[in-house]
């Protein structure tokens, strides 16, 4: 058993499956300069590892450390996607109408969030709706914010 082509197989396909997460996401963010750069890098160290592993293939072991490699490379992409939090997402809050309640739609705007206020019609009476949009970055502490505001609120979200 050869210890240091396994460290090499596992570091190149973590390295390649971590920037192919990273590229994934770039291009659904619309990132044209950076996904494309991001792929460069990505392909040329996929060539290398697939070789390594193609040259070592007798072994069952080379092939799992490859997978583990794989999967932790996954999991690493995807944390440091969160990390990063590209984009925004749109957030929707149903309370229901309460003439006691403070003037929420300031409170989030002041705050330094875009809301749009609205009214509807629920089973047990009027509601007051704010459709409002963020940054990723910011979701966690807007979340936190509604919920000391009204813990009533019902919360949705989703990427615009």
């Amino acid at each position: 058993m050869n210890w240091g082509i396994l460290v090499q197989i596992f570091f190149i396909n973590f390295f390649y499956v971590t920037l192919n997460t990273l590229r994934f996401m770039l291009t659904l963010k619309g990132y044209r300069l950076a996904a494309p750069l991001v792929s460069m890098v990505e392909i040329t160290i996929y060539i290398v590892g697939l070789s390594l592993v193609l040259d070592h293939i007798d072994s069952p072991l080379n092939i799992f450390v490859y997978a583990l490699g794989y999967a932790i490379g996954i999991s690493v992409g995807i944390r440091i996607e969160d990390y990063l939090a590209l984009g925004y997402i749109m957030v929707t809050v149903i309370i229901p109408q309460d003439d006691l309640q403070p003037d929420l739609t300031t409170i989030i705007r002041d705050a330094g969030y875009g809301v749009t206020k609205s009214y509807g019609e629920g089973r047990d009476g009027r509601r007051v709706i704010l459709e409002i949009l963020s940054t990723r970055k910011s979701e966690r502490a807007l979340y936190r914010l509604i919920k000391e505001l009204d813990e009533r609120a019902f919360i949705i979200s989703h990427e615009p």
